[in-house]
């Protein structure tokens, strides 16, 4: 069963679509091929919240003008969370937005992040200049990986809030753990020193307790999975599938639930 409104999937940082390569792997073309109308995002891969949420509104406004229909279903990774909620709360996204399901998503931020922030600054800002430059060839309008950083850190429990985006729109949330560091090459680094700063079990960037927003549901996938896998970025075939299922049951409840 289709859902009722487009599905538009929205992308973190780092990963972007760009050329032969695409941002949720095989996850939108899996999606089409079950019926669904689904987009990918086409924000920059390291613009601000503010930024990259101006961008998501443009795209759903052109969605809904070409499909015809007035709202769409967002499911966001990583940091597409914080913009599509960025969006809902300051933009009037929400006149536009049935629903808001995030997958790994740091809504109270990230202790990496701070960790990082913790760098000499020269050197920082050595190797933003150098991620924004290659971005802005890779398509980024406005690259500010500083700034991105300085987003992700982590957010003092008092300073929290999540109430404006519940109260607009339909929110659930899911959370990834990775057990091993052997379990995924690219995040094992990544594992370990959010093995030790996180105070919840992580993805290897996102901790479970940071993934918690409205509707919780819960992790992905019952066995391990990385930040990375869970967007079909070098997962092994068994997991893929598994990968694909989730999303598939997420389109699945949202058409379930008259979105």
């Amino acid at each position: 069963m289709a859902s009722r409104y487009p599905i538009i999937l929205a992308h973190g940082i780092v990963i972007k679509d760009y050329k032969f390569f695409r941002a949720f792997g095989r996850i939108e073309k899996t999606l089409k091929n079950e019926g669904y109308d689904v987009y990918t995002s086409r924000t920059d891969g390291f613009g601000s919240i503010e930024n990259n949420a101006a961008q998501l509104k443009c795209q759903i406004e052109e969605i809904c003008k070409a499909r015809g229909v007035d709202k769409v279903n967002i499911i966001a990774h990583s940091k597409g969370g914080l913009d599509a909620k960025y969006m809902i709360d300051e933009l009037d996204g929400d006149t536009r937005v049935a629903s808001l399901t995030t997958v790994c998503s740091p809504h109270k931020g990230s202790k990496l992040a701070g960790k990082i922030c913790g760098y000499p600054k020269p050197l920082l800002k050595f190797i933003a200049f150098w991620i924004d430059f290659w971005y802005k060839i890779f398509g980024d309008k406005a690259p500010d990986s500083m700034r991105v950083l300085q987003q992700l850190k982590a957010i003092p429990p008092e300073e929290y809030n999540e109430a404006v985006a519940c109260e607009k729109v339909y929110c659930q949330s899911f959370s990834a753990v990775m057990k091993r560091s052997r379990d995924d090459f690219v995040m094992g680094i990544p594992l370990k020193i959010t093995n030790h700063t996180e105070d919840s079990p992580t993805d290897g960037i996102v901790s479970v307790e940071s993934s918690k927003f409205g509707n919780y549901r819960g992790n992905c996938l019952d066995g391990s999975v990385s930040h990375s896998e869970i967007i079909d970025f070098m997962a092994g075939k068994k997991k893929r599938q598994k990968v694909f299922a989730f999303y598939l049951s997420v389109c699945e409840d949202l058409a379930n639930r008259g979105f």
